[in-house]
């Protein structure tokens, strides 16, 4: 079903040598060993928990078709339905993903699973269930933040 992730230079740190700032901070995409996650939510560069991503390697925006994306107030929660979601791709290592499991409440809060991106990668993707998203809304055209959020900033 899932095809592993991409594996290239070992050596690649995650730090563009002369900014001194993670690649995750800088948008330029790197190719890094590790396992894919797309993220769609508070994990997004600039959002309250992007420092989780410490070390992990930016490899670009992406969409995931497949999935509803609902508000749920200070965090957003994707469910497999008729829709999209637009995010970011990260490369993590073992250690990465295992803290990611951690934050996102896995496997009781959220559902890990691998599910392939619009441009043809695969990547681990946090989801929600059906029934924890019943009274939220969904998100236009699958952003997170919502425009009316963005702008309060």
């Amino acid at each position: 079903m899932a095809q592993p992730a991409d594996h290239a230079d070992p050596a690649a740190s995650g730090v563009p040598p002369e900014t001194g700032e993670t690649l995750a901070e800088s948008g330029a995409e790197a190719i890094c060993e590790g396992q894919l996650v797309f993220v769609y939510g508070t994990l997004k560069r600039g959002e309250t928990n992007h420092h989780w991503l410490e070390g992990a390697c930016w490899q670009g925006e992406a969409e995931l078709r497949g999935v509803v994306l609902h508000d749920l107030g200070p965090f957003p929660m994707a469910v497999i339905g008729d829709g999209s979601a637009q995010g970011e791709v990260y490369a993590v290592d073992d250690r990465g993903l295992a803290r990611l499991d951690e934050l996102e409440g896995y496997p009781r809060l959220y559902d890990r699973q691998r599910l392939s991106l619009i441009d043809g990668r695969t990547a681990w993707v946090y989801l929600g269930r059906g029934q924890q998203v019943r009274h939220a809304p969904e998100l236009a055209h699958g952003l997170w933040p919502p425009e009316d959020k963005t702008t309060q900033r």
